[in-house]
């Protein structure tokens, strides 16, 4: 029989997502020699050859693929055989690891820490701003529990098998015009189509949210905006504005609560929306997991309480 180390089947599995050992060591803290040592271990103990030469680096043999086929079942049921122990276990207890665009991270995450340090002080739990996309690898292998990933209206996420999308709640998208901006008055929308010659600013490109100012600029004002500032830094983007230096069109959960500097107005062409999704693996969560997701959600109705904004659907 042959017996196969988990830990070194991780390996296998991190090396089939990402293809090469450095992004393996770079992803589970090694060097590269070592993951190299951990996968020519796995090899013997498989018996068979994983890894082939390719050009100046190596790739997996067909045996390979299949090992890695299997390992994504052996960890998967690894990983529901722990969260079953820990269930019967009355103190919560374990890590989970959860990821998050700046705004998520901001306003959901950090007080869900702060509820879980005075609920279940023996989780431990680490967060950290990544966008949904450079964390697909990491929620898919195993080593991120949770990501909170956004959406808008125009721009629906694929939805990748082994993983389970929940939506959090849906916000308003609102335009940020520097408050002495003439059409800046009193209440009242402001259209698309007449911003046509101001200055933009929108997150960094490939994210979801420069996509959606570019996409929302074309569709509704008949231009290409002038996106000179990009900066997926929200605090960036709204000190832009205050300078008079852009306009900005930003989800609600992003804004502060009043600046006499900014005017903040609703779209006069439509209405648009961003979702916040959270997003795990598609298997039974831990009992550590599942009070953080609690904490995460009871945060999503505490907003809903302090102000109509927001359209919760949790």
């Amino acid at each position: 029989m042959i017996e196969l180390d988990l830990r070194r089947l991780r390996f296998l599995r991190e090396f089939e997502e990402r293809g090469t050992m450095a992004a393996v060591a770079a992803a589970l803290g090694y060097s590269p020699s070592t993951v190299s040592q951990q996968l020519a271990l796995l090899e013997k103990e498989a018996g068979v050859r994983l890894l082939g030469r390719a050009g100046r680096g190596v790739r997996l043999t067909e045996a390979g693929h299949v090992l890695a086929r299997h390992a994504r079942v052996l960890l998967s049921a690894a990983e529901a055989a722990e969260a079953d122990l820990a269930a019967l276990d009355c103190d919560v207890r374990g890590s989970v690891r959860a990821g998050g665009l700046q705004s998520a991270a901001r306003r959901l995450l950090v007080p869900a820490v702060a509820r879980m340090r005075a609920e279940h002080p023996r989780v431990r739990v680490e967060i950290f701003e990544l966008e949904l996309e450079q964390s697909l690898p990491g929620l898919r292998l195993g080593t991120v529990d949770l990501v909170i990933g956004d959406e808008y209206d125009s721009q629906p996420r694929p939805r990748p098998a082994g993983l389970r999308f929940t939506l959090l709640l849906e916000e308003p998208l609102r335009l940020v015009l520097p408050a002495a901006h003439p059409l800046a008055g009193p209440g009242g929308h402001v259209a698309v189509t007449d911003l046509r010659s101001e200055v933009w600013t929108a997150s960094a490109e490939g994210t979801g949210h420069h996509a959606m100012v570019v996409g929302t600029c074309r569709r509704l004002g008949g231009y290409e905006p002038d996106l000179r500032h990009r900066s997926s830094d929200a605090d960036v983007q709204l000190e832009l504005v205050r300078a008079g230096a852009a306009v900005a069109l930003m989800p609600a959960l992003t804004l502060p609560d009043a600046d006499p500097a900014l005017a903040v107005r609703g779209i006069a062409e439509t209405v648009l929306r961003r979702r916040l999704v959270a997003v795990t693996r598609d298997t039974p969560p831990g009992p550590a997991l599942t009070a953080f997701l609690a904490a995460v959600t009871e945060r999503v109705r505490d907003l809903g309480r302090q102000a109509h904004t927001f359209n919760l659907l949790s």
